[in-house]
């Protein structure tokens, strides 16, 4: 690690923990805040225009950093983009249609400046496939995807920021191991940025990222991961950014269960998500976050794990955490008191009640 990266991480962290309580005051003041209901665990309006800070950090870490030389134009457009959206939801509180189109012209600047993945292959099946007119839509979607991740796990104090920091930390990890000086470099920045916010965002928080950073932040895991897939994708590397993310998703994919089980629409909000359910069972909002936490950490070292292990140990480490994470969801009642196949399965197996 060169000392520009040094410099750009210190950079990004300290700009952070001095602009963020003149954006508290802000969002206050324009009425970028959260009210209090039904489905929120605060019980008073909070300021959520946390993400401006992390993005003013990274603003800060890219000049310090020197990668104002490197050819990102595309990418910095997009980020401009998606913080616009994210600002403008945070204020007026922007209808669904309106962000996923926001999002999807952000993503098709970016593939648009040739940053996409053109070839796939599948281990013992296919050498090559080339995606062809198809690698426009599959990256778009891809960017999306990933930038609405982060959002879908922004329900407590400092939970979305610390996942966030735990997988790009990962990409980090995975980066300077591989000698991708750039992808290094633009994940120490966020690394700087988004811990600085925690500062203010960690239980009891003083300010929310809001859409703003949510957005931001899954934008830039996006961007980090597709710059390492560039090109070619081979199965395992496409899982591998999944992994990474494997709370939200996880959570996500869970929330879609629930709602077909239960007969409700998938678009339905809820109380029922991974964090709801952990804290109905007595945790407390911080250690409900730290619980999180060691899920992010465990699938992030999973990552880790199937990009350097063989195709038979990536089948048998994906299965392991379908199995653990199966298990989790049916204990804390994710889908609903009465969805336990494995444990009910286990009982008639074992005669215990």
């Amino acid at each position: 690690m060169d000392k520009n990266m040094i410099f750009a991480l210190i950079a990004s962290f300290i700009t952070v923990l001095i602009i963020t309580p003149f954006i508290i005051k802000f969002a206050i003041k324009i009425g970028a805040t959260d009210n209090p209901n039904t489905r929120k665990v605060h019980e008073k309006v909070m300021p959520r225009l946390g993400g401006l800070a992390i993005f003013i950090g990274c603003a800060t870490g890219y000049f310090a950093g020197g990668l104002y030389d490197e050819q990102l134009t595309g990418i910095l457009i997009g980020a401009a983009l998606i913080i616009g959206l994210g600002i403008m939801d945070d204020v007026l509180e922007l209808s669904a249609i309106m962000k996923l189109l926001g999002q999807i012209i952000a993503a098709g600047v970016v593939v648009a400046t040739d940053l996409k993945i053109d070839f796939i292959s599948v281990p013992f099946f296919v050498e090559r496939y080339d995606l062809g007119i198809w690698a426009y839509p599959v990256t778009i979607l891809w960017i999306v995807a990933i930038t609405n991740a982060i959002n879908l796990i922004d329900g407590l104090d400092g939970l979305a920021a610390g996942i966030s920091v735990i997988g790009i930390a990962t990409i980090a990890f995975m980066a300077g191991m591989a000698g991708k000086e750039l992808i290094l470099t633009l994940a120490l920045i966020l690394i700087g940025s988004t811990i600085g916010f925690l500062f203010y965002n960690f239980h009891p928080a003083k300010i929310f990222m809001g859409d703003t950073g949510a957005l931001f932040l899954g934008y830039a895991i996006s961007i980090l991961s597709l710059l390492g897939l560039y090109k070619s994708v081979t199965l395992f590397s496409f899982i591998v950014p999944i992994l990474i993310l494997g709370v939200p998703i996880f959570d996500t994919t869970f929330a879609i269960i629930r709602r077909i089980i239960n007969k409700k629409p998938i678009s339905a909000p809820d109380k029922s998500h991974l964090h709801h359910r952990i804290l109905a069972i007595g945790l407390s909002h911080r250690n409900t976050v730290l619980v999180i936490y060691a899920l992010g950490i465990l699938f992030s070292i999973s990552a880790v794990v199937v990009s350097e292990t063989t195709l038979i140990g990536s089948l048998f480490i994906l299965f392991g955490l379908l199995v653990a994470f199966q298990l989790i969801a049916e204990m804390v009642g994710l889908v609903n008191d009465k969805y336990k196949p494995f444990l009910n399965f286990y009982r008639k197996v074992t005669g215990r009640q």
